[in-house]
Formats: C-alpha cells, structure tokens, sequence
C-alpha cells in the first residue's frame, strides 16, 4: 500500500511546497577524440605532426532497432592542427560508428573543411599547393574500446578539394587518438 499524498493543508504553517529539483543535464551520447597524427608523409609537407580533436554529437534520432541505430550518423567537429605552419584545418560533418565485436569498432566521417594551406601561384618550399581553402574531408579509425568510456584507435584522414579548384594536392594524416565517451 501506498504512502498517502501530502497536501499543502498537511504541511506546517508557513511551508510552501517546492517542486522537485530538476535532473541534472545529461551529457549522454557526446563523444570527445584526440590525438596526434603524421602529416601528409608524402608531400612536400611530409615530416611534420598534428593535433588532432574531434567532438561527436549524440545521433541525429534513434531507432527501435539496435541494427538500423548503427546507420543512424552523429555530426562532428574538428580540427587538425600543425605543430609546424604547414596545413592545418577545420571540419564538420557526420560520423558513423560500428560495433566489429564487443570491443572493436570501426567509425567513418565525412564532411567539409576549411584550410590555411599555401593556394597561390609561389608556394614556399616545403608546403603543399592546396588549390583552394574550402575543401572535402573524410576519416576513417579502428579502434579497441578499452572501456564503456575509453577508447584508443588508429585513424587515417584526408582532405582535398576534389578538382573544383585549379591545384588539388590533398592533405593524408595518419596516426592513433583516443576517445572519451560521455
């Protein structure tokens, strides 16, 4: 049987009943990514490293299904930063993560960026000739989920303008981040 309900009648003179706090924010389904990759070993640019950070948005909706929730993206923001003034970017876009196993996955992103890449006719020695500063960018990662919260994965990502501007040398970076998973 249950407690009977209190009225304000039933509370002492001079209370006032106070509604129930309410729940702390729930920061469920944010993921934060890091790391540091090798820029672009192959170009000109090659031989330098980046920061990398990522931020991942719960899913856009969720589905009954555990199966179809795995096509389900997440948005994402970036950046990769260049410890040495060569190429560094911004980018948003959608992510999608898959469960291999229990602990692996594989997670995807594509999108668009913006760069601070060399785009003139004289490009200094030792940098890239980007094309244009508003480019494609895509990753993909495998990774080992340490724990529910924890990750570690090896990453790959590049950037390029696909064409649509005179020069199109592109930007690849590997290298391993770690994910954190609120």
């Amino acid at each position: 049987m249950s407690a009977p309900l209190a009225m304000a009648a039933d509370l002492p003179y001079g209370t006032i009943a106070q509604p129930p706090a309410p729940a702390a924010p729930q920061m469920w389904g944010w993921e934060v990514r890091g790391g540091v990759l090798a820029h672009d070993p192959e170009s000109p640019e090659g031989g330098s490293a980046d920061l990398n950070g990522e931020l991942l948005f719960p899913q856009l909706w969720h589905s009954s299904s555990p199966l179809w929730n795995e096509f389900i993206p997440h948005p994402d923001i970036g950046f990769t930063a260049n410890f040495s003034g060569k190429t560094s970017q911004a980018y948003a876009g959608l992510a999608w993560n898959f469960d291999l196993t229990h602990n692996f996955f594989f997670s995807g992103e594509i999108g668009g960026g913006v760069n601070d890449g060399d785009t003139g006719a004289v490009v200094p020695s030792g940098h890239s000739k980007i094309g244009c500063n508003e480019w494609f960018h895509e990753s993909a990662s495998f990774g080992y989920q340490l724990t529910e919260a924890w990750s570690v994965m090896g990453t790959i990502e590049h950037s390029s303008n696909a064409g649509l501007c005179t020069e199109n040398r592109g930007v690849t970076n590997y290298g391993m981040r770690v994910g954190y998973k609120f």
